[in-house]
């Protein structure tokens, strides 16, 4: 027996007083938890040298921990061995819990970046919430999205050191609260660096008044308990009313400060308290606006604390912090109501207020006198991206497209005001858990023709084009393609019940529910094909099976009515003995990273619809790719860099450009398309003419309005899902026509593997450290 074996069994007796044939599933995972973390607390415990990245970010979905750390700890084999000898199938642990700590690509991107940066021995840290309840556990009642606790610490959370000795104290106007870190290792690849994920949880400074139980006011002696644990329950509380508002923004201050105040307190232990070098030992990367309001809880404690003027505190501010920018979506660009911010934060909003007359100071030494687009305060709303645009030293977009769109049409005056802070860094994602962990049989049949190399120097890749033009290689990648899906089956089937027909082919939409992602654009083309089918239109269609995974927010009622639809189409067309051997379509419940690592090896086709201008980038492309899936979308985010490095005959673009848009933006008719093409008028007819029932709720009418007639906040398709109907239809066959030469598309699928090495996170998070961080 191997030492780490040897110290799982220990473990097991130590903490539970049973052993390998008898332990349940939660004392198994904590045991070879426990015992992966005392291999790791050494290097842990080793202290920073030199400049540290800080990386806060209002989500890390980092998934099931225990498999992607026992790899990079390389004691996987050994704990698959030992389970294996005990007569327990090394799948054990996928009954186990995802950490519920994120929700979609921004949350999946930090802890891509974790893991690089770990493996590359890039001292950077991460920052955020310890959500109690995470997001939400979906499941479907009648097709209609339902959500409930995602208690995910039931499990126990072995991977976690509470530091009670560093807890801080967190201000608002309304309560006081204490933030309670619980660090995490990011172990990376091979084990030689272990960096931090710091997550805080907010607790009460008196959780229970004994006075007030004793005087039988049972709900008030806890009220301040439930105040405090409110603030880390739930990821994204709903905010369509002002309490949730306050939430919120407190949420963000509560992260932002608490980290602000750990950092603040390591330099002047380190350093002392001249506070004029704190950039040069810290670099904070803002990820999204969610932190932004760390921008003025830095000044108010270099000011407070530091006792330093406003103009040498903002420049050390200014020189610190860097900010991403992931979307262009106006509702995404937060802005704070002027009375809110004020109430919540009192003690901070004087510092925003220093920071908009040093703006408004500068704006007119620059001549600007139309200073309306310009002012964080403005119009009684206090505007998050703009501070954080003006008081960084950078801001970068995600995707070479999106990186354009910000400075020429999203953002195009302060890019005017600041060219030298704009910059690009086009997303990536972990070749380990993406490649390496969820598709071992992949990652095997690399290895045996390139070697193991890509596992940390993902440009290897290219090395592996010519065994597309190797029959036998092809041969071998199509009969692993067949295992994926025979295991997506068995644990599709354990988790929704549902007989995936293996022999078809797998096409995949996998992302966050979102209007401007347009599943509802894909569930029409599915009935498209469906009716095609039926009426003959359709001949030679190779059997398919759509799948779908996504979580609406819980006060989307929009994205809920696409859910409900893509549920009515797949009862349609599952329960119609007519085209059901030819046609399936399912929506995974509750998707998420475990999912994900099933779903995503095993497709053929990724759906990568977005409308042209509105995905930032996109991530799950990357990992589709990777895995030997062609894209099939739009020229969109990273799709545009995928397809020019694997070859736009190898995938499926489709679609209006963005510069088409800018054409007809202002004379797009979505009416007239539904008028005259009469399989346009079909789909989107079942809206409201019985095909399909939305139980008597009106979402498929407000549907079908959002459609042909606009809404108060929107013209009429605003996504040009009509517009871009015919052709996605067109390509999405000509994708089934071509799947029927197997050897062919095969070299499709390879040639995207091979062309997939600059999509790694490795090669992103190296360009913050160098071009941006400084490290």
């Amino acid at each position: 027996m191997q030492p780490f074996q040897e110290a799982i069994v220990h473990k097991l007796r130590e903490m539970y007083h049973t052993d390998m044939k008898s332990a349940t599933t939660k004392q198994l995972y904590n045991a070879v938890s426990q015992a992966a973390m005392d291999t790791c607390r050494d290097t842990w415990a080793q202290p920073v040298q030199g400049k540290t990245a800080c990386y806060l970010s209002a989500e890390f979905l980092l998934g099931r921990l225990i498999h992607s750390n026992l790899m990079n700890l390389g004691l996987l084999k050994e704990t698959e061995d030992l389970l294996n000898s005990a007569g327990i199938n090394p799948n054990v642990f996928e009954d186990v819990e995802d950490d519920a700590l994120g929700n979609g690509g921004l949350g999946r991107l930090a802890a891509c970046f974790l893991d690089s940066a770990a493996t590359q021995g890039i001292p950077l840290m991460g920052y955020g919430i310890r959500y109690r309840y995470g997001l939400f556990k979906q499941r479907f009642a009648y097709g209609y999205q339902e959500e409930d606790a995602d208690d995910w610490l039931a499990w126990g959370d072995p991977w976690s050191v509470r530091r009670e000795d560093q807890k801080v104290r967190v201000n608002f106007g309304d309560q006081s609260v204490w933030a309670v870190p619980y660090d995490m290792p990011i172990i990376g690849y091979g084990g030689k660096v272990v960096n931090t994920l710091r997550l805080w949880q907010a607790e009460a400074i008196q959780p229970f008044n004994f006075r007030l139980f004793n005087d039988q006011k049972y709900q008030e002696a806890v009220q301040q308990k439930n105040d405090a644990e409110a603030i880390s329950a739930v990821l994204y509380p709903n905010d369509d009313t002002d309490a949730g508002k306050r939430l919120r923004l407190k949420q963000q201050y509560f992260f932002s400060s608490a980290s602000l105040q750990s950092i603040f307190a390591d330099y002047t232990a380190k350093c002392g308290t001249d506070y004029s070098k704190f950039a040069e030992q810290y670099a904070i990367q803002l990820n999204d606006t969610h932190p932004t309001v760390s921008i003025p809880e830095l000044l108010r404690l270099l000011m407070t604390q530091g006792h330093m003027g406003f103009e040498p505190a903002f420049q050390v501010v200014q020189k610190t912090f860097a900010y991403t920018n992931h979307t262009i979506m106006a509702e995404a660009l937060e802005k704070w109501n002027l009375s809110l911010f004020q109430s919540v934060l009192p003690e901070v909003y004087p510092y925003v207020v220093m920071i908009q007359n040093r703006l408004s100071n500068e704006l007119v030494k620059k001549n600007i006198t139309e200073t309306g687009k310009y002012n964080i305060i403005q119009d009684g709303m206090i505007h998050m991206a703009r501070m954080a645009i003006y008081s960084t030293h950078s801001t970068n977009g995600v995707a070479k497209i999106h990186t354009e769109i910000i400075k020429h049409s999203a953002l195009p005056e302060w890019y005017a005001l600041y060219p030298e802070r704009f910059n690009n860094k086009t997303n990536g994602v972990t070749q380990r858990r993406w490649l390496a962990l969820c598709n071992r049989e992949l990652a095997d049949f690399i290895t045996e023709r390139i070697g193991s190399g890509w596992v940390t120097d993902f440009s290897q890749m290219s090395r592996l084009k010519p065994y597309a033009e190797d029959q036998s290689s092809r041969q071998r990648f199509l009969e692993i393609k067949q295992e994926k899906k025979n295991q997506l089956a068995d644990y599709m089937y354990r988790k929704d019940r549902f007989g995936l027909n293996t022999s078809n082919i797998f096409d995949i939409q996998v992302k966050r529910l979102h209007e401007y992602k347009r599943q509802l654009l894909n569930a029409f083309s599915i009935l498209d094909m469906y009716f095609g089918i039926k009426d003959g239109r359709i001949q030679g269609f190779h059997p398919t099976t759509f799948i779908f995974g996504a979580k609406a927010a819980p006060g989307y009622y929009r994205a809920k009515g696409i859910i409900k639809f893509i549920n009515e189409v797949a009862n349609l067309v599952n329960y119609d003995n007519a085209v059901n051997r030819r046609m399936q379509v399912i929506f995974a419940s509750n998707y998420n990273v475990s999912y994900a690592e099933k779903l995503i090896p095993a497709a053929d086709i990724s759906e990568q619809i977005s409308t042209a201008g509105t995905e930032a980038s996109g991530t799950s492309n990357m990992k589709f790719m990777m895995n030997g899936a062609v894209t099939l979308g739009t020229y969109d985010g990273a799709n545009i860099e995928i397809v020019q490095n694997a070859g736009e005959e190898n995938n499926y673009i489709f679609g209006a450009r963005v510069e088409d848009l800018d054409k007809i933006k202002d004379t797009y008719d979505p009416v007239k398309l539904y008028e005259k093409k009469p399989r346009i008028r079909r789909v989107v007819d079942t809206l409201i003419d019985g095909t399909l029932t939305d139980g008597g709720s009106g979402w498929f009418a407000e549907l079908y309005d959002s459609l042909l007639k606009g809404a108060s906040w929107h013209k009429p398709d605003n996504y040009y899902l009509l517009l871009d109907f015919l052709p996605y239809c067109d390509a999405r066959l000509q994708a089934n026509h071509d799947y029927a030469d197997r050897q062919a598309f095969a070299k499709k699928c390879l040639l995207n593997i091979a062309a997939a090495g600059p999509f790694t996170s490795d090669r992103t998070i190296r360009q913050y450290a160098d071009e941006i961080w400084h490290i």
